[in-house]
């Protein structure tokens, strides 16, 4: 025998290479008690918990009398559904935000959006982790090398990093809307100050709350507002992974991972298309772009196809745009942002990933390639899963609340796709729904926002290798 023979043996045998299922060590239950798996709470079941804690916590502030600032007392519906859109950080709202709350309840959302922000961050970015944790050595080696966007380091460095991206990019959008409002706008220094934080979390964490009762209607033509505001929400729609990944390594594109490969090169080009299409298909309406100058509907345009991403803001009537418009805006609020962001949506690496699996089909490819790298059949079976879940349950709560209010399929379709990618665009319709119609929204909304974070997590996690395969079967398609 070989001198070398002992080490071959020792690598056949060890766990990752072996055929056999490796049997897992025994997990201490602590001393005196016996460890049982059923005892633990799945990830999902914890963070839903944690978001309905919030809502409530949220709903029971805004029920305050501190709160409001008119003589209408908010009901239970209406304090849950404004706390539900701020923890999810989609902007629906069935009151409004200027007028019906006083600076303690506008506090609240705002607290509300930061910690629903941070937290879908922080979920994304943690579930992550666990995912990586739990393959096997040999799938974690892989993987270390193709995405290095978020570390197998301790949870504690990604916490820290998404606390410092959040307090820079916040700060520095505050700091210029409030020089902007002092400037331009003759606000007071201090109103000032409390205008540019309040917009500023919500445009980073993609909220899409204003205080101001026509959004951003009053500066669509001001780039000195609705520039930084598009660029909080764009950087809270790439993701931690994609911010912590370009401070590392800006100067070396070809060392980044596939993940933002794919988050920066779909979101350009979502953005160039959004802006370009809501330019186009709005210019002429006298209803929103129409009375603008070239360069006011230029900037209005590019504005309006940023927040479809999912921010919410508006700088025009978004209930006056064309029923085209309305369609296409759809589609951009179902793609969304990049994961482990605060945007909504499928995301747009599923999107991706399922064009690129269409893409071969067509050319009769038989591996779907992407940046040099081919997708694992798992991640296409996953992105499927995702969107005809997310699709079926959007045309779920569509039909249902078409078939039961006086609404067009247009306006409950954009509704509904708004508050499931949690978005906040709206044509005008959100707080004339019924009581239980709005109960479906909220459930979009949460539904949204956690859905496809964690399904997805789920499904990577539930993946197992099977011992005997069954003869393929070709059923005529199409």
């Amino acid at each position: 025998m070989s001198a070398a023979s002992p080490l071959l043996l020792r690598l056949r045998t060890a766990p990752f290479l072996s055929t056999r299922t490796p049997v897992a060590p025994p997990r201490p239950g602590g001393r005196g008690q016996t460890y049982r798996p059923g005892a633990r709470r799945r990830p999902g079941q914890i963070v839903a918990a944690g978001f309905v804690v919030a809502v409530v916590l949220g709903a029971t502030l805004l029920l305050l009398p501190a709160a409001s600032t008119t003589a209408h007392r908010p009901t239970i519906l209406e304090a849950v559904f404004t706390a539900t859109s701020a923890v999810c950080v989609t902007g629906l709202t069935v009151l409004d935000t200027a007028t019906q709350w006083t600076t303690f309840g506008q506090v609240v959302i705002m607290a509300l959006i930061q910690v629903g922000g941070f937290g879908v961050m922080t979920l994304a970015s943690l579930l992550g982790l666990l995912l990586s944790r739990r393959l096997n050595l040999q799938t974690r080696m892989v993987s270390a090398s193709a995405t290095r966007s978020v570390g197998l380091g301790d949870v504690r460095t990604t916490l820290v990093g998404i606390g410092i991206v959040t307090a820079v990019v916040e700060g520095a959008t505050t700091l210029v809307l409030a020089g902007r409002y002092v400037v331009s706008y003759g606000e007071e220094p201090l109103r000032a100050l409390w205008l540019g934080l309040f917009h500023a979390v919500s445009a980073f964490n993609n909220a899409g709350f204003a205080l101001f009762s026509d959004s951003l209607s009053s500066f669509a033509t001001d780039p000195w507002i609705c520039v930084p505001i598009a660029v909080a929400v764009v950087v809270g729609g790439i993701g931690f992974p994609v911010i912590l990944e370009l401070t590392r390594s800006r100067r070396r594109p070809k060392s980044w991972s596939l993940h933002t490969k794919i988050t920066l090169a779909a979101s350009a080009v979502l953005l160039v298309v959004g802006g370009a299409f809501v330019t186009i298909a709005e210019w002429t309406n006298p209803a929103t772009l129409g009375p603008l100058d070239a360069r006011g509907k230029i900037l209005a345009g590019f504005f309006q196809g940023v927040m479809p991403r999912t921010a919410g803001f508006n700088s025009v009537d978004t209930g006056a745009m064309n029923n085209g418009t309305w369609l296409g805006t759809d589609v951009l609020m179902f793609i969304g942002g990049g994961s482990g962001s605060t945007a909504g949506g499928i995301k747009v690496t599923t999107f991706m990933v399922l064009f690129v699996v269409m893409w071969a089909e067509l050319r009769g490819d038989p591996d779907s390639v992407l940046f040099g790298r081919r997708l694992a059949p798992a991640v296409q079976r996953q992105a499927l899963a995702v969107v005809l879940l997310s699709m079926a349950t959007i045309a779920v709560a569509a039909i249902t609340i078409t078939s039961t209010s006086p609404f067009t399929s247009d306006e409950v379709l954009f509704e509904v796709v708004s508050a499931f990618a949690t978005v906040g665009l709206s044509t005008g319709i959100t707080a004339e729904l019924a009581p239980w119609h709005q109960g479906i929204i909220i459930m979009l909304m949460l539904a949204g926002r956690l859905g496809p974070v964690t399904l997805g997590t789920a499904l990577a996690l539930r993946e197992r290798q099977r011992l005997i395969r069954l003869p393929e079967g070709s059923p005529i398609v199409g």
